[in-house]
């Protein structure tokens, strides 16, 4: 944990993970990743201001994990509801979305992710806007493949 946070999580976290159902894991580095997201029934992501991109969505989705996300953000650009999660309004929803994670396909899930997100597919989206740009404002350019 950052030490700016360490304050903030033990003054106002720590005291909410007494005697709860909650278990405090801590960071994990990339190594360990896969096989914990893997193991879990969802990944709650509770953001709540306009993240731009959320990489821990993809990751989960990587995983074959559902996510449960807040309307906000990237989230409808990442999230297909009801196909990689939930996209919710508030946290009441959150709650009452995890009884419907077993609904969802994690391998259509993991498929998901293979089609928008891997790597290459990302790099070859960025080409081909690049390119559909280059031709649309400098039409005088020639794009060499």
């Amino acid at each position: 944990m950052d030490r700016v946070d360490e304050l903030y999580f033990n003054d106002v976290i720590r005291p909410l993970l007494v005697g709860s159902d909650v278990e405090f894991i801590g960071e994990i580095n990339d190594s360990q990743k896969s096989e914990f997201l893997s193991g879990a029934i969802g990944l709650l992501c509770p953001i709540d201001w306009p993240e731009p991109f959320g990489l821990v969505m993809i990751e989960a989705m990587a995983c074959g994990t559902p996510v449960i996300a807040f309307n906000l953000g990237s989230v409808p650009e990442v999230i297909d509801d009801g196909l990689t999660g939930i996209i919710v309004d508030d946290m009441d929803a959150a709650v009452a979305a995890v009884s419907r994670l077993h609904t969802l396909s994690r391998p259509k899930i993991r498929a998901q992710f293979e089609t928008r997100f891997t790597a290459r597919q990302m790099a070859e989206n960025y080409l081909t806007l690049y390119r559909s740009m280059a031709v649309r404002t400098h039409p005088k350019l020639r794009i060499v493949t």
